[in-house]
């Protein structure tokens, strides 16, 4: 299943130590069912949008004791909301640094230009 999903091996004991994966035993060799499979599909996917292990386990936990899929959807929906609104927030501090960012080159650059036409004014003053 590692090799399937491009994980570590560590990752998935990790997983199950966290409860969302229960594979089954077969001696000392785990055995993995296709919910596992689902759900190690669904822990990735989550991680990648930025869902912490808590937030994912908490979907799983609603999926596990509703009897439909609407509660499930509906908490999925405001982690969701709340996964964007903290991506918008990053986006406008990282667009500000940027805007700093850009404001430090332009005053570095105009400081070494200065210096640079210093130095050249000076330069031939001290030749003759």
């Amino acid at each position: 299943m590692a090799k399937d999903f491009g994980v570590t091996t560590r990752a998935i004991r990790f997983y199950e130590d966290q409860g969302l994966l229960s594979p089954g035993r077969e001696g000392i060799n785990r055995v993995y069912s296709n919910r596992d499979r689902v759900r190690l599909k669904l822990t990735l996917r989550g991680k990648r949008l930025g869902f912490s292990l808590s937030q994912i386990r908490e979907l799983f936990d609603i999926y596990d004791s509703a009897k439909g899929e609407q509660a499930q959807l509906h908490q999925y929906l405001d982690l969701l909301a709340e996964r964007r609104a903290q991506l918008e927030q990053q986006r406008e501090d990282i667009d500000a640094v940027l805007r700093e960012i850009d404001a430090f080159d332009a005053q570095c650059r105009s400081l070494l230009a200065q210096e640079a036409r210093r130095r050249q004014q000076a330069a031939p003053e001290a030749a003759v």
